[in-house]
């Protein structure tokens, strides 16, 4: 349900940028998602489709750039895809590690007329 929320600042973001670009309509973003930010493509799509309705961003086209998590061992600095639910570091086994990649959530790039 927190998409609803996200979505609509990201609308306000386009809409924003758009106006200051002077635009007068905006034609596709690109959202970068990370794969553990709890964020589902498909339910932002459906309420910016929604949201989006007498806008300027009305009929934008949106792709996502989905981002696989990633993490670094504290203890060796293995960078590694933690799989399943065993997050331990594949070359020494500790569980001290930091995530590097997988939380992101932003535009990209917005394309404007």
């Amino acid at each position: 349900m927190h998409e609803m929320a996200i979505t609509m600042s990201m609308l306000d973001l386009i809409l924003a940028e758009a106006a200051k670009a002077g635009a007068g309509k905006v034609v596709a973003v690109k959202v970068v998602v990370g794969e553990i930010s709890g964020v589902v493509d498909r339910c932002i799509q459906t309420n910016f489709d929604l949201m989006s309705r007498g806008t300027l961003a009305e009929g934008a086209a949106l792709s996502f750039q989905n981002v696989p998590k990633q993490a670094r061992c504290r203890k060796c600095a293995h960078v590694f895809h933690p799989a399943n639910i065993c997050w331990a570091c594949p070359e020494c086994q500790s569980v001290e590690f930091e995530i590097i990649a997988g939380n992101e959530l932003y535009i990209e790039s917005i394309e404007v007329e």
